[in-house]
């Protein structure tokens, strides 16, 4: 039989990113980002407080993947999960990066002990999801991410995949409402840990390390 399949998102997922694409944004651009404001307004030059249209957005976040992926810390109790699934499921990680992305991804997710496959992705994850399916053929998959456009697709694509909605950044998850075509809402590793174990049809470790050691405080 076939062993079970997680698909995960990797920003504000496995890694934070928002928090420290705002400190970057500021330190080498001069510009404010409004964690928590529409996505689209939120960058504003601090020299005339005029709003950065989204084709001035992109060009940065790519920058940033270029140059700043060290900065970006780890989810709490992330990689205690993954391994703890991984005794007895498969795990993909399902990003949506350029595929120039790739290899730096990988390197960035093995230095914080996630050594899972990797899948760049543009665009709506439901055919992905879709793909990974009748590649792995499953007995049971979980889709975690913390957009909800992508619960959307993948519901559209691959309805019998369980969908958990997860928000791992604190300053970001009390503003977003749970995403209405997922499952359920969980934005912590530890809490979410027995829901897709009971998904993927796996016994949770009762010695999963979730040590405090990878927690950081939330600003």
């Amino acid at each position: 039989m076939s062993r079970p399949l997680l698909i995960t998102d990797c920003d504000e997922v496995l890694l934070h990113m928002v928090r420290h694409f705002g400190d970057w944004l500021g330190e080498a651009h001069d510009i404010d980002f409004a964690l928590g404001s529409e996505f689209a307004r939120a960058l504003t030059r601090r020299a005339c407080g005029s709003t950065l249209a989204p084709a001035e957005i992109w060009p940065l976040l790519d920058g940033f993947f270029v140059t700043e992926m060290h900065r970006q810390t780890p989810v709490p109790h992330a990689r205690e999960t993954l391994t703890m699934i991984a005794a007895s499921a498969d795990i993909v990680v399902l990003t949506n990066l350029g595929d120039h992305h790739h290899q730096g991804r990988v390197r960035q997710l093995e230095a914080v002990g996630i050594r899972h496959r990797v899948v760049c992705n543009q665009g709506g994850k439901g055919a992905p999801v879709a793909r990974l399916l009748d590649e792995y053929g499953p007995s049971a998959a979980v889709f975690v991410d913390d957009l909800a456009v992508h619960h959307e697709s993948v519901a559209g694509h691959a309805p019998d995949v369980h969908r958990l909605h997860m928000v791992a950044e604190a300053a970001l998850a009390p503003l977003l409402p749970p995403a209405p075509f997922a499952h359920a809402r969980i934005d912590c590793w530890r809490e979410a840990a027995p829901w897709i174990a009971a998904r993927l049809g796996i016994a949770p470790a009762a010695n999963t390390d979730f040590t405090d050691e990878m927690m950081e405080p939330h600003a």
